[in-house]
């Protein structure tokens, strides 16, 4: 008996084309090869389609209404200075908490700011080079700006609490509940 014939001998008697390769001590794509000549491949394994999986519930946009009606308060104005930077038309406190970029009553972004208000929206009008957010935002309100349109900046301050013992702090609470509830179009974060 040839080794071809042995290969198919045992195809015949069920073995896979791995199981005759270690068998015989060949290399499986010789095993391969034989069988496929003879016709003796079993047919390709269908694999089952996985169904879709159902289309993630779409999240509603966020008002400025719900947040005002929550207790934000509206801050400030996106403007532009006489040389065409960002400026705010009114200075944000000092102390931490969360705010939020509205166009056409709609909030487009919303973020925290653990080093406080004036400094972390600061940053949105002169961004640093590795500040990529604050770069991205930059060019963005710059843009709608230039449109003829109005971004107003709206703050919350709330307080901070504890849950059965432990610190929880209230800004970055909030903004992540913002984010995971609301559609934010420029919340990278809330595509997710």
């Amino acid at each position: 008996m040839t080794k071809s014939d042995e290969i198919r001998r045992l195809s015949d008697s069920g073995l896979s084309v791995t199981e005759i390769a270690a068998r015989l001590g060949i290399r499986y794509q010789h095993a391969y090869n034989v069988l496929k000549n003879a016709g003796k491949l079993p047919a390709p394994r269908q694999t089952a389609l996985r169904p879709k999986k159902p289309p993630a519930a779409t999240k509603p946009p966020l008002s400025a209404q719900t947040l005002l009606d929550a207790g934000f308060q509206q801050a400030s104005k996106w403007t532009l200075d006489a040389n065409g930077a960002l400026t705010l038309s009114k200075a944000l406190p000092q102390d931490e908490g969360v705010y939020a970029f509205v166009k056409n009553e709609l909030v487009q972004y919303v973020g925290v700011a653990t080093m406080g208000l004036a400094k972390r929206v600061y940053f949105y009008a002169r961004p640093g080079i590795s500040q990529r957010t604050s770069q991205r935002l930059n060019e963005t309100i710059l843009h709608e700006l230039s449109q003829g349109t109005q971004i107003e900046v709206l703050i919350a301050q709330p307080e901070d609490m504890t849950w059965n013992g432990l610190p929880v702090h209230g800004a970055a609470g909030l903004e992540l509940g913002l984010i995971k509830a609301y559609t934010l179009p420029w919340n990278m974060r809330s595509a997710r």
